[in-house]
């Protein structure tokens, strides 16, 4: 009887213990609360403006080739006119060169015609005026009048031939002539269109340059927010963090509160029983020793298992324990590198969590872990496996957590 009313007084204490622990830290809580959501608003904003700088770099990407597929097309209308150009002096030195062969053509003629007065005033001047007939005339045998015939039809068709060649030269120098012409004002219309499209070219490349500077700025301006607000936000996880470990310290000073004000409860209701008992010991002496002894035990309990707790360093606290890996779906971009304080992570040794220093040890199931990588906030511990199957056996765990001194 007096044993059961011992163990109603032992958990009377652990309900009061109960009873103590969800309240402790209301106002931390509320910090806490209040610090996670203005995060939260900070990482909002975060994700917009990452996500309008991931935009900004490509119409950025964008507006640089388009700046350099123009630039393209002002070189090669640049080279374009200096052919035209090249083209243009070309035609102009065959014009110069076709005047040339039109002059000489018409100093063959000036030459071709002085030849045929020279001979007609020959034949004029032999013939005493009489001409070409007075020179068959005056053949002295049936051969002389042929071979004067002959020699005269000569004469005419030389003149004849000339005259055909000089008209047929002036015709091709002439003609020649059309063509460069034609040609040298196709040149000039080719070099307007091409001057036409550069100044578009020109008008579309200052445009480009104008709205890529306007790209430029515009994420200068974005990536100083993310900046600021990427040291927002960390300031704002270690904030979280050091409200979540005075959260645990309030928890565990409640806690001790408890515990001591059960214990002093029960060390009262045990005195009471130990006077009741002694009034009675001439009945059941055996009894009252039992009790007392009993009482003794739970003391020296209490005591043994405070002394274990300042053995293993200072307790820090019941925390959520995940495992983890080196592979990307665990560590993203920094998959298969240092952790965060620069060392290799190895099995067995690392863990990561926010709120303390690298190089912290903690005790965890009787293990000692050191603190060498971050991505959980206090109070979450992300213990490091070998591999992501290891890491997905690990689970979701809870364990007392000791700070090693």
């Amino acid at each position: 009887m007096k044993n059961r009313k011992f163990f109603s007084l032992v958990l009377a204490a652990v309900l009061t213990v109960a009873s103590v622990l969800p309240c402790y830290g209301a106002t931390t809580k509320e910090k806490i609360s209040n610090a996670q959501a203005e995060q939260s608003a900070a990482q909002s904003q975060l994700d917009s403006i990452q996500s309008r700088i991931d935009e900004l770099n490509s119409k950025k990407g964008e507006s640089e080739e388009y700046l350099q597929e123009l630039d393209r097309q002002l070189t090669d209308l640049k080279d374009r006119l200096e052919d035209l150009a090249s083209q243009y002096d070309e035609k102009q030195e065959e014009l110069v060169q076709i005047k040339e062969e039109l002059e000489q053509a018409k100093e063959t003629e000036e030459e071709q015609y002085d030849a045929m007065k020279l001979r007609i005033q020959y034949i004029y001047e032999s013939s005493a005026g009489n001409g070409y007939m007075e020179m068959l005339l005056s053949s002295k045998s049936l051969s002389d009048l042929i071979s004067r015939a002959e020699y005269i039809q000569q004469i005419s068709n030389y003149d004849r031939d000339l005259m055909d060649e000089y008209q047929a030269t002036v015709e091709m120098v002439k003609e020649k002539e059309n063509q460069v012409l034609e040609e040298q004002k196709a040149i000039v219309q080719l070099q307007q269109e091409s001057n036409d499209q550069q100044e578009a070219i020109q008008e579309l490349y200052a445009a480009a340059y104008q709205e890529l500077r306007a790209y430029s700025e515009e994420l200068d301006q974005a990536k100083s927010s993310e900046s600021s607000l990427i040291a927002r936000i960390s300031s704002q996880e270690e904030e979280i963090n050091n409200l979540i470990r005075q959260a645990k310290e309030e928890e565990i000073a409640a806690q001790k509160k408890a515990e001591e004000e059960a214990a002093a409860e029960a060390a009262r209701e045990a005195a009471k029983e130990a006077a009741k008992a002694a009034q009675n010991s001439s009945k059941k002496p055996s009894g009252s020793t039992g009790s007392q002894n009993s009482s003794s035990n739970t003391e020296k309990e209490d005591s043994s298992e405070k002394d274990q707790s300042s053995s293993n360093g200072t307790y820090l606290g019941r925390f959520k324990l995940t495992g983890y890996c080196a592979c990307s779906t665990c560590c993203g971009q920094w998959s298969g590198g240092t952790t965060a304080s620069g060392t290799t992570p190895t099995p067995g040794r690392t863990i990561a969590m926010g709120g303390v220093p690298f190089g912290t040890k903690l005790m965890i199931n009787g293990h000692v872990y050191t603190v060498e990588d971050r991505g959980t906030a206090y109070g979450h511990i992300d213990v490091f496996c070998g591999s992501h199957s290891e890491a997905l056996s690990f689970g979701v765990q809870y364990a007392d957590v000791y700070q090693i001194n």
